[in-house]
């Protein structure tokens, strides 16, 4: 195989985003024994860097014989992977500045390696190069899950060991299970690029390669009956990584699934997508009714999570039309549930709890964030006219027009249970008395990412056909190219 300049486009906001983490090493390196807030200010200005660039650019093409592409599809998701980051590093620069400031460069550089995981994910059109960015993504996060816990072993990094053991083993058996899987595949193909793998003749070992391959994603994203990790780690983890913990690794992970199930694997959908469908109605059912008992708003948002995992999982196995829907759900999902967890980390950042009792009275004590924190709430139980309403009501027309009558019906009645849920936090912020008269105000940097959330999720809402139609234009060329391998 024969290397060339030409290679490296397809892969510029990649390499860009490597040569932020480099420059914020460095910049943690030269920083001196003293706390630094400015290594994050480098992290956010690569992020917001390369997520610019990605709109001036053209990064189309394929690299290295095809083994990486670059498409509407890939640049998409890179684009949600980075404003995720951007959201993230700057939620997280009070928070890691006041509980852990002498280990911020690690954190930021910790980041930015996930997310440049998750970018080459996208593209990944070779098993190999699919899974290092899936592991690439995912070892940072078992760090970060636990980073809270020597700077803050008493405080809110108290059940941070815990958060991170438990994301650890779900994240290796996930990634033993998803390898056992692959070996199959290939034993049974004798390639490990995906246009190989599509058109090798189905047998029984590379039915059984395929689910085993399902189930180590269904690890990854938190999907029924592989949810365990999800409220434990949820709580535990240090909230503003729980933000970025909550949606950027379940989009890659669909990301991953979009390519293996609907392009390599799709010669036997027959026997994948009765699964998924199965796993979309268990995940809406039992991440909404265990939602319902939960008294700490981080472990009632991981339910929730699982939840919506079961609403993008019907628009997954919806065909064309619902790959539209799934990826304008993401971009709703991204702002809607990041800005909710950020607003858990200004409450939790004042009284030092994220129970809906510390909730209480919010609209007296900020006015500003409670208000924030009911647009966010809406729009996760789909309520018009906020983005999350679009979302979900996308996902149920292209299902039922998929004939899928019944996970519509279903999900329609839970999202009305969803509804109850969040308003328990609506009730006790606008209801109940306050404990505690000190105001709640989220620090300047957090400020601004909250911001972004709240305009993404009501610009959104008014007017989203501009996501609508990149959606559109991201999946069609991703069936296309999978119609013409198939015979």
């Amino acid at each position: 195989m024969t290397f060339s300049s030409a290679d490296l486009l397809p892969l510029s906001l990649d390499l860009g985003l490597a040569l932020g983490i480099l420059l914020t090493f460095l910049a943690d390196l030269f920083s001196g024994p003293k706390p630094n807030r400015a290594i994050g200010i480098v992290a956010v200005a690569t992020f917001a860097g390369a997520l610019i660039a990605s709109f001036q650019m053209d990064v189309s093409g394929s690299a290295f014989g095809g083994v990486y592409v670059g498409d509407h599809f890939s640049l998409f998701f890179k684009r949600a992977f980075l404003g995720a980051g951007l959201l993230t590093a700057l939620g997280s620069m009070d928070h890691v500045a006041k509980h852990m400031p002498h280990r911020q460069g690690e954190y930021y550089v910790l980041l930015m390696c996930s997310v440049l995981g998750m970018t080459l994910l996208p593209g990944a059109r070779d098993l190999v190069l699919l899974i290092v960015a899936f592991e690439l993504m995912g070892l940072p996060l078992f760090v970060l899950a636990g980073y809270a816990k020597t700077e803050d072993p008493k405080g809110v990094g108290k059940s941070s060991p815990e958060a991170a053991l438990k994301l650890y083993l779900v994240g290796a058996v996930s990634a033993a299970i998803t390898l056992f899987g692959m070996s199959f595949v290939y034993g049974a193909t004798g390639g490990t690029r995906i246009e190989a793998v599509a058109a090798a003749p189905v047998t029984p070992i590379f039915v059984l390669g395929v689910m085993l391959v399902l189930a180590g994603m269904a690890f990854k994203i938190g999907m029924v009956p592989f949810h365990m990790w999800v409220p434990d780690t949820y709580e535990g983890a240090p909230t503003p990584f729980v933000a970025f913990l909550s949606v950027a690794p379940k989009l890659a992970g669909f990301a991953a699934l979009a390519t293996l199930m609907n392009h390599a694997f799709g010669r036997v959908k027959t026997d994948w997508q009765p699964m998924l469908i199965a796993l979309s109605l268990a995940s809406m059912i039992l991440g909404n009714l265990f939602a319902v008992v939960q008294t700490n708003v981080k472990r009632m948002l991981g339910y929730s999570g699982i939840g919506h995992i079961g609403y993008m999982l019907m628009a997954f196995v919806s065909g064309a039309g619902g790959t539209t829907m799934l990826l304008f759900y993401f971009v709703a999902y991204l702002v809607t549930n990041m800005g909710a967890f950020q607003i858990v980390e200004a409450v939790e950042r004042q009284t030092g709890d994220s129970s809906i009792k510390a909730f209480q009275g919010m609209w007296k004590r900020s006015p500003t964030l409670a208000f924030a924190m009911l647009i966010f709430l809406l729009s996760l139980a789909g309520i018009p006219f906020v983005v999350g309403f679009w979302a979900k009501l996308y996902v149920f027309i292209v299902a039922w027009q998929a004939g899928l009558h019944a996970l519509v019906i279903v999900g329609a009645v839970l999202a009305v249970v969803g509804l109850f849920y969040y308003m328990q936090v609506a009730r006790s912020m606008y209801m109940k008395p306050p404990e505690d008269d000190a105001p709640i105000a989220a620090a300047p940097a957090l400020a601004i990412s909250l911001a972004l959330c709240l305009a993404g999720v009501i610009a959104f809402g008014a007017w989203p056909s501009p996501i609508l139609n990149d959606a559109g234009r991201a999946a069609e060329p991703f069936f296309t190219a999978r119609q013409a391998t198939l015979p």
